[in-house]
């Protein structure tokens, strides 16, 4: 792994198609998408589901807001999405293990990640997202 990569490991106890769900669906993602302190509204999400498709979120949080564009590259559902963000070239994929018991372990895999978002309040802030979604999915029935 090269110094502008980054992983994030995370086992959720729900099965992996609702996290696929809750990954690519605009109604879910305004429920968890962005670091703690952010919200993401759901007129704010675009999901055009498929390779060549847009991924748009727009975050808004009291120190004002961050859209991220994406385009997706890879959708194989429900193991595997990515998308590229041109204006960084930073590339995510995020892959879904169905463990047999109802959990999923997700494994997000970040490739070109700007410096910026290398630094340990960065990521501090990106496991928050991860944490509330973790408890998005606790709620769920």
């Amino acid at each position: 792994m090269s110094d502008d990569e980054l992983v994030y490991r995370r086992v959720l106890r729900a099965p992996r198609e609702l996290v696929w769900k809750c990954l690519t669906e605009p109604a879910e993602l305004a429920h968890f998408w962005g670091p703690r302190g952010m919200d993401t509204p759901v007129d704010g999400i675009i999901v055009e589901l498929r390779p060549g498709g847009r991924f748009e979120t727009l975050m808004v949080g009291a120190h004002g807001s961050h859209r991220m564009v994406a385009t997706f590259t890879e959708v194989v559902a429900p193991e595997r999405l990515s998308w590229v963000e041109p204006a960084s070239g930073m590339h995510t994929t995020s892959t879904l293990e169905d463990l047999g018991d109802a959990s999923t372990a997700v494994v997000i895999h970040q490739r070109h990640v700007p410096e910026a978002m290398r630094t340990p309040e960065a990521r501090a802030g990106f496991l928050t997202s991860l944490d509330k979604l973790e408890a998005y999915l606790g709620e769920k029935p």
